[in-house]
């Protein structure tokens, strides 16, 4: 089967469960843990410890407060 019926038939299954009521509606949260789960798939693993290689900072923890990225000169 072609990608494009592939696309034609889920779309009319989608049309008729909205009209009968029992489609899927999303809530902010829902939406918000599905883009956080596939933000971290997507990043293929990169910022978490692998192996438990501690010497790699997370993403989102600062291993030297004081230390600037580098080439950063603070201009």
């Amino acid at each position: 089967m072609t990608p494009e019926k592939q696309r034609e038939i889920a779309s009319k299954g989608g049309r008729a469960a909205h009209q009968k009521g029992t489609a899927h509606e999303w809530t902010s949260e829902e939406a918000r843990s599905a883009g956080r789960k596939g933000g971290q798939i997507s990043r293929g693993g990169r910022g978490r410890l692998v192996d438990g290689d501690a010497s790699q900072p997370v993403i989102g923890q600062i291993a030297d407060p004081g230390a600037t990225p580098s080439g950063f000169d603070g201009h």
